[in-house]
């Protein structure tokens, strides 16, 4: 979000429909309530209003969770285009825990992922799909074949943001976007040096499936 967050022609917003799922999920969420609060928690009305509904900008980038999804007819997602960013559950699991600390695979969107990617390919539109590890090992090559596929020219504006909260965030920033207002681009890709928590074992063999299913699409490094 913060990449796109810098080209002149974008307006991002961030995950919309993240006081719908609270709501219809009860997901105990650190600022739950809080969150609920200050959003439209009707997400049949946000996906007409705010996600198809009118932009100022030529390109309108929606960070959304896959699993904030939940309860809504998702045929809508046919008429915006897709971008899926993925991570290694061996890395992505355990900073999970820092916010939530017994995870579900609910909670990683990984299913929901594969539910997106196989309808889109099955209507014969690929999403364009990314995994962080690649993204990090060579983000100007990444980036620039993933605005290849989406029909926009690259910018290099993307490779850099100053650090610190955006005036975009979420109220929910505070509880999950402390190492992201740290950056101020994308960081070198280091694999995590702790050992994987033995607790998680059971969910990381739910994950990794999925994840090896969503890597197979992903935009290779150098490629």
């Amino acid at each position: 979000m913060y990449s796109f967050r810098e080209r002149p022609d974008t307006r991002v917003l961030d995950e919309p429909l993240y006081g719908h799922y609270l709501t219809v999920t009860d997901a105990d969420h650190p600022g739950a309530h809080e969150v609920m609060e200050a959003m439209d928690n009707d997400g049949e009305r946000v996906v007409r209003e705010v996600i198809l509904g009118r932009c100022e900008k030529p390109v309108l980038f929606l960070k959304n969770m896959a699993h904030h999804l939940a309860g809504l007819d998702r045929a809508f997602l046919r008429e915006i285009t897709n971008v899926l960013l993925t991570r290694d559950p061996r890395e992505m699991l355990p900073s999970l825990l820092h916010q939530l600390p017994s995870p579900t695979l609910r909670d990683t969107g990984l299913r929901e992922q594969v539910e997106i990617l196989e309808a889109a390919l099955a209507s014969g539109n690929p999403p364009v799909v990314l995994d962080a590890r690649e993204l990090l090992l060579d983000p100007r090559g990444v980036l620039g074949r993933a605005c290849e596929r989406l029909g926009i020219p690259f910018d290099e504006a993307m490779l850099r943001w100053p650090a610190g909260p955006k005036p975009e965030d979420g109220i929910w920033a505070r509880h999950w976007y402390r190492n992201v207002h740290a950056s101020t681009g994308f960081g070198r890709y280091s694999p995590k040096p702790e050992p994987f928590p033995e607790r998680l074992e059971p969910l990381l063999r739910e994950c990794l499936p999925l994840y090896e299913e969503l890597r197979r699409h992903a935009i290779t490094a150098g490629a």
